[in-house]
């Protein structure tokens, strides 16, 4: 078995000691995370809550000479100097199917883009986010009804038994087979900006609903009503809108508020609004009850 040195999330360190891997250190990338205090209680000292990333900790590492360095949503570049601390490197999993959706914010892009099937990918860490070469992946199709929170949930478990498989394959000395990416294919998964989650009414209701999915259920996908700021968690598309309607133009249809698209009609269904201190759930009755209320077919920004 391997001796590990792990940066990340509790529950990936919890499985490869399980496992039987030595694990010579787990430096954790949030507080109180789930399983903390199961994993301190095997490791003690070990463990490090979101430690600093200095020469002081790479020289306390390359004293506990790791054979590997393994990262599982860890939220922070490691240094490249921490990259070389192990003989056998340092490898990580991505929520995605690199080389596409390379960056921090993977399962809102799959979900904004539409992608019918996505997955996680094995690789190793390198200078530059998510460029390593892969070493395995697992493919999982999308649901249409699932948003950002869902998604990610749903990849957990793959991308669990995707990492404890490549790094019993190092330990028995039969490494995966490194496939390099093919920057051809390579795409961008950024952190979204506040304008693109910004609801444009102009542009057609399934797309609408991609983003409140991807978004959801925070930061939210959102739009201005009047002076208020509404953030939309669920919608669907609704077809059949009278004809006088514009793209921005609401009413409240059946006990739900409407908006007008580029093509149909946006139906919203859950959400909240966002007060200068405070935030209030609302469920779609409460929705139209506020388009309803202040105007007659108000026009949404």
């Amino acid at each position: 078995m391997l001796k590990i040195a792990f940066f990340g999330l509790p529950l990936a360190a919890l499985l490869l000691d399980r496992d039987g891997h030595e694990l010579v250190y787990a430096g954790l990338c949030r507080k109180a995370a789930i399983g903390e205090r199961r994993l301190r209680a095997k490791l003690g000292e070990r463990v490090a809550r979101v430690p600093r990333l200095d020469g002081k900790l790479k020289d306390k590492l390359a004293a506990l000479a790791p054979d590997l360095v393994v990262s599982w949503y860890w939220t922070n570049k490691l240094p490249e100097t921490f990259l070389k601390l192990a003989p056998l490197g340092t490898v990580g999993v991505h929520p995605s199917l690199l080389p596409r959706h390379r960056g921090p914010d993977p399962t809102f892009w799959t979900l904004l883009r539409g992608d019918a099937v996505t997955g996680v990918t094995a690789h190793r860490l390198e200078r530059d986010y998510d460029t390593g070469a892969m070493l395995g992946s697992r493919t999982l199709e999308v649901a249409p009804h699932w948003n950002s929170w869902t998604l990610a949930k749903k990849l957990d478990r793959p991308s669990l038994a995707l990492l404890r498989d490549v790094v019993m394959a190092f330990a028995r000395g039969d490494a995966p087979r490194e496939i390099a990416q093919d920057p051809a294919f390579a795409t961008e998964a950024p952190s979204p900006t506040e304008e693109e989650l910004r609801l444009d009414f102009r542009r057609p209701a399934e797309e609408l609903v991609r983003l409140v999915r991807a978004a959801s259920p925070f930061p939210g996908a959102w739009f201005q009503l009047e002076d208020e700021i509404v953030v939309v968690t669920r919608a669907a598309v609704e077809v059949g809108l009278p004809r006088a309607l514009e793209p921005a133009n609401a009413y409240v249809h059946r006990g739900r508020a409407v908006v007008r698209t580029a093509d149909f009609g946006l139906v919203l269904l859950a959400g909240r609004l966002v007060g200068d201190d405070q935030e209030i759930d609302l469920d779609e009755g409460q929705l139209a009850n506020l388009v309803a209320r202040l105007s007659e077919g108000p026009r949404l920004a």
